[in-house]
């Protein structure tokens, strides 16, 4: 695969991510979120992959809109790194919120499963 199209293939896995972040789309999330997942929540708390799906299953967190200001992709072999800038409105614990948030994201490419989210960071601006 080159290099264009390692690239073309991640900012598709991210904005597949993005979706079904915004659908609760928990099968869809279960495939791009790698089992060994660390994120780190805008307070500093780490979370993993189950900490993310229960989310979704539950309805705990429920994303209305995901505005994409930039993506910003990066690839390097089988890893790659996607930066997106943008506001994420929704509800998180029964509280409504807006936020405009900047996150970066590790990726691990596999040939049985394509990209997978790794790591995860996300900064409110």
């Amino acid at each position: 695969m080159s290099d264009d199209s390692r690239i073309e293939a991640l900012r598709a896995a991210e904005r597949r991510l993005q979706a079904a972040q915004l659908s609760s789309d928990v099968a869809e999330l279960d495939r791009l979120l790698d089992e060994r997942l660390v994120f780190t929540g805008p307070g500093g708390r780490l979370y993993d992959k189950g900490d993310d799906l229960r989310l979704h299953r539950t309805g705990e967190q429920v994303l209305t809109e995901a505005k994409e200001e930039e993506l910003t992709v990066l690839v390097s072999g089988d890893t790659g790194v996607t930066w997106f800038l943008g506001t994420l409105t929704g509800v998180l614990a029964g509280t409504p919120f807006t936020a405009r948030v900047r996150y970066t994201r590790t990726w691990i490419h596999t040939e049985g499963s394509g990209w997978r989210l790794l790591a995860a960071h996300v900064s409110a601006l």
